[in-house]
């Protein structure tokens, strides 16, 4: 590997932000999976969870193709998961908020949120958005502000408005600088990780159920 592509990694790696992420339910679109995946990568994002609870939408793998990815496959990881409670045990572990788009009285603006603590956004399919068990498990709902005469957007755009939200939020506070979370064993794992991802010739379009919701 260059010398410069080697900075590049520990370059990006340093800029991670391990206490935010994006939870995507009942995603019909795989494209739609992929460009979200992209903005997460583009903003510093290690890993993304996919909840899939309708059956139609559950295998033991999730295929992601290649195209759709468009290679950041290898830099943000996917956990995949048909079991919705055993779904937010994990992503309780590290993440205090998860916040779902959805227009109800109780929802705030975007711009009120508070996305510099460890946060997970949440965003539902294409067709009727977050379904109300999942909402019952959420801290509360936001709404993208919007003066348009449709005030809808695609569920890829609207995910990469609301990251850039948080992106300037934590950019402001130092984030992605001076203050970043990546402790110097963090950095050396996650280098290690992509070094051997970016030796391997696998395309890594296959994504597990994870394990914990496949024992089930």
């Amino acid at each position: 590997m260059r010398p410069e592509r080697l900075e590049k990694f520990k370059k990006v790696i340093a800029s991670r932000q391990p206490d935010l992420s994006v939870v995507l339910e009942n995603v019909h679109d795989q494209h739609n999976i992929g460009a979200v995946m992209r903005t997460c990568d583009s903003v510093g994002i290690y890993e993304i969870f996919v909840l899939q609870t309708h059956p139609d939408l559950q295998f033991s793998n999730l295929t992601l193709g290649k195209r759709t990815s468009a290679g950041t496959r290898k830099w943000v990881e996917v956990r995949y998961f048909t079991d919705r409670v055993k779904c937010f045990k994990a992503i309780r572990e590290k993440y205090h908020h998860v916040f779902a788009t959805h227009l109800d009285a109780k929802a705030k603006s975007l711009h009120e949120l508070d996305l510099v603590s460890p946060t997970a956004l949440l965003f539902g399919n294409e067709h009727v958005g977050v379904s109300e068990k999942t909402l019952a498990l959420c801290d509360g709902n936001f709404i993208i502000p919007q003066v348009g005469m449709v005030q809808s957007l695609n569920i890829s755009v609207a995910c990469a408005v609301s990251l850039y939200e948080a992106f300037r939020q934590r950019n402001e506070k130092g984030k992605y600088t001076e203050n970043t979370l990546m402790t110097r064993e963090m950095q050396d794992d996650l280098l290690e990780l992509y070094l051997e991802r970016h030796d391997t010739k696998a395309t890594m379009k296959f994504i597990p159920r994870d394990i914990r919701d496949a024992e089930g």
